[in-house]
């Protein structure tokens, strides 16, 4: 999985592509996570896009859930956008939308 960073306004937009799963995830959550921290005081939202995610498993929802967690500990509501509707229907079926809303 690669993660890309693009500052929109005051939102910082993270671009998720490729297979979320375990072998993926480790270098995508510390990027994530050193962009959390860099982003405290200059952004007020942070949004996954999960456009071309092209496989989520357990791993993905864990990664969002863990980035929900670092954001919110900085202040920095989260939401994901963009999904695919086999993306969409695991975040629903696993209550990921009750912590991080999409738009």
């Amino acid at each position: 999985m690669q993660v890309y960073a693009e500052n929109r306004g005051d939102s910082l937009y993270l671009s998720l592509k490729g297979e979320m799963d375990e072998h993926s995830a480790v270098r995508a959550r510390s990027y994530a996570d050193r962009l959390a921290e860099a982003s405290v005081g200059g952004v007020r939202r942070a949004v996954f896009d999960l456009g071309d995610v092209s496989f989520m498993d357990s791993t993905g929802i864990g990664f969002l859930i863990g980035r929900y967690k670092k954001f919110s500990s900085l202040g920095i509501p989260v939401y994901v956008t963009n999904l695919s509707s086999a993306t969409d229907k695991i975040l629903k079926m696993s209550g990921v939308y009750t912590i991080i809303p999409k738009i």
